[in-house]
């Protein structure tokens, strides 16, 4: 049986990522950054992925990364989703990394495991596990070594190189500076700690990293199952500052949290988060260990922490109170950064009619 707890090792790494995002992304700061236009915290990625050594948590040794595994990148992604931190982690150190591993590409994996640079898996945002978006009608053609005429995913501002899907396989376009070959459109992106753009490729130069469709498929599975786990930290935050805070707010004399109704809230949702947690945590061990299981902790994960991480993110914001619901209290950073991880990589319905197939269910 799989062991769901949390080693030494992935306690010591937590506790080392959440001190550099209490010191650089107070919720303060990642507040003050949706005002920029910086589409990511440049310094707080350096950190985190270069001195802490966390883009390359998954990558061997061999490839120049630390020759961890999915699990400990999962912790990583607790801790990020908790303090919103507006890095490329689930774009670069997960997607992109995952479909690299998968197409066995060596040459691309060690800048991106030492944070050197950043990769996007060019997919739509919405892209769920068991898609072939090479497939799409819209899908890049190539001819040569040259990209389409035009071809449009939403993903992160911020990219070094694209991997994009097209007939035939998996390409890598390295970003183009004054974009005649590659051009970025902002988009309006719900989560301003996580930024979206429209990208259209010109007749861009692109290399080959992949035949067919599986190293897409691998990346697109790895990210829903470590996408849970930042639903789960973006839950579990929401939850403890709920609880701090009807501990001191009171109302006609008594603490809120001393009122029935809310005690019994805050304990159904500390209920789901407690399954949320191992839901998370199965789905990071099978992307870890390669198990079969794969794709059904995943459909489950995804199923179960969408919804947790969004009722979490609400209850923060109605039990605030007034405060709840203005500018300069974070609770509206986690309901939008909740909103849309449930959209990201398939919405929570559509995993669970994916977990329907896999477990052989009668259609309704």
């Amino acid at each position: 049986m799989t062991d769901l707890l949390y080693t030494e090792i992935e306690s010591d790494l937590r506790a080392s990522v959440r001190e550099v995002l209490d010191d650089k992304a107070p919720w303060t700061d990642v507040l003050a950054g949706t005002e920029k236009d910086e589409p990511y915290d440049a310094a707080l990625w350096t950190a985190v992925a270069a001195r802490l050594g966390c883009a390359g948590l998954p990558v061997p040794e061999d490839l120049g990364g630390a020759g961890a595994g999915w699990r400990e990148t999962a912790v990583v992604m607790e801790e990020l989703g908790r303090a919103v931190a507006p890095v490329p982690f689930l774009t670069s150190s997960v997607l992109a990394t995952a479909a690299l591993l998968a197409a066995g590409e060596r040459e691309l994996l060690g800048p991106l495991a030492a944070g050197d640079r950043i990769a996007v898996l060019a997919v739509p945002f919405g892209t769920a596990p068991g898609a072939d978006p090479g497939s799409d009608p819209d899908a890049p053609t190539v001819s040569g070594a040259r990209s389409p005429a035009r071809s449009r995913a939403s993903r992160r501002l911020a990219a070094d190189v694209f991997l994009v899907p097209a007939a035939g396989g998996l390409y890598a376009v390295d970003a183009d500076p004054d974009g005649r070959h590659v051009r970025r459109t902002a988009v309006t992106s719900l989560d301003m700690t996580r930024r979206l753009a429209d990208v259209a490729f010109t007749g861009a130069p692109a290399r080959l990293v992949a035949q067919g469709p599986d190293a897409v498929r691998a990346a697109l599975l790895t990210g829903a199952a470590l996408l849970a786990s930042e639903q789960l930290g973006i839950a579990e935050r929401c939850l403890d500052d709920t609880v701090a805070y009807v501990k001191t707010r009171y109302q006609f004399g008594r603490q809120i949290g001393s009122y029935q109704a809310l005690k019994h809230r805050l304990a159904d949702l500390w209920t789901s988060i407690t399954q949320a947690r191992a839901a998370a945590r199965y789905a990071a061990s099978c992307a870890a260990a390669g198990d079969a299981d794969l794709p059904v902790a995943a459909a489950v994960a995804q199923a179960h922490c969408s919804a947790v991480a969004v009722k979490a993110a609400e209850e923060c914001v109605q039990m605030h109170g007034g405060i709840g619901f203005t500018w300069e209290h974070p609770a509206h950073l986690y309901l939008k950064r909740a909103k849309a991880d449930s959209i990201a990589l398939g919405s929570p319905d559509r995993h669970r009619a994916a977990l329907a197939v896999l477990a052989d269910l009668p259609p309704a």
